[in-house]
């Protein structure tokens, strides 16, 4: 049978890939794109307004993708947007551009949604590369709306429907500091469905300074304050667990805290510095 009469055959895959200032691994991004084993696949990549260098290296890797989009800078949620809406596949995979999948995962990630209607995403374990080449291993829990209204239970580099993305409205353009995909997710499974996870590491992560992910951490409560309100009918309605996911979270602060207290050093510093508290209060 011929490639052309195999892709009449499968569905196809739109590789969505959004770029900013990412010159240095993008190639790398599109390479694992491009050398999926499944036959049928598009690799759109969005330029969400990039400098110089990593246009230059964009225009070198132009003809061998489907698309190159190119927009003023506006946001990772856009950029995905953007390129979903171009996609025609009826699967849809986002890829960051530092990042790089394994060459199965899209003919595994399909088999997967062909053995179960309810499965709305397919996401798998992943290698987390750090900065001095050091590696661990992360595995998303996956599972329904109930496990992900208290985390991200899936890369944010997962594979969906094209329809459900539609159905969602696609990803929040207004979240620009992060937690989007989980935002996301979210909307994608409030009307049903689960997250599939395949074990296997068929994912590698870059863990930089400069991530979305780092980014995040650093807005934390501002985006949590954010989904909590977007998504109140969920937390309202799973109130009892929400009440108990949070004072989890306070005990375990308090209990590091009081841990750092009880520390030896902290102890001696507080020794040292009463005397001088006691002068400094003298000339208030």
């Amino acid at each position: 049978m011929s490639l052309n009469s195999i892709q009449n055959i499968q569905p196809k895959v739109s590789i969505v890939i959004p770029c900013y200032n990412d010159g240095l691994y993008i190639e790398e991004a599109v390479s694992s794109a491009l050398n999926q084993t499944y036959p049928n696949i598009e690799v759109i990549v969005v330029d969400d307004g990039s400098n110089t260098e990593t246009k230059a290296v964009l225009k070198k890797i132009e003809p061998k993708i489907s698309q190159l989009i190119t927009q003023e800078n506006q946001g990772q949620s856009t950029a995905r947007n953007v390129g979903i809406n171009a996609a025609n596949g009826e699967f849809i995979l986002v890829l960051d551009s530092d990042d790089y999948f394994e060459s199965s995962f899209c003919e595994e990630a399909v088999a997967v949604f062909s053995s179960d209607a309810s499965i709305k995403i397919v996401t798998c374990q992943a290698t987390l590369l750090f900065l001095d080449n050091k590696k661990e291993l992360y595995i998303p829990n996956g599972g329904d709306i109930k496990s992900f209204i208290y985390g991200n239970c899936a890369l944010g580099t997962s594979m969906f429907k094209k329809e459900d993305w539609k159905r969602a409205s696609g990803y929040d353009e207004t979240m620009r500091s992060g937690f989007e995909d989980w935002e996301f997710f979210i909307r994608l499974l409030k009307s049903g469905g689960i997250a599939f996870v395949i074990q296997k590491p068929l994912y590698t992560y870059r863990k930089r300074e400069t991530s979305t992910t780092t980014r995040a951490n650093k807005a934390r409560y501002d985006l949590l304050h954010f989904i909590f309100t977007k998504h109140k009918d969920l937390y309202v309605s799973d109130f009892e667990n929400f009440t108990t996911f949070l004072l989890d979270k306070i005990q375990k602060v308090e209990t590091t805290n009081q841990n750092f207290k009880e520390r030896i050093d902290y102890k001696i510093g507080a020794v040292i510095l009463k005397p001088l508290r006691f002068i400094k209060s003298l000339f208030k």
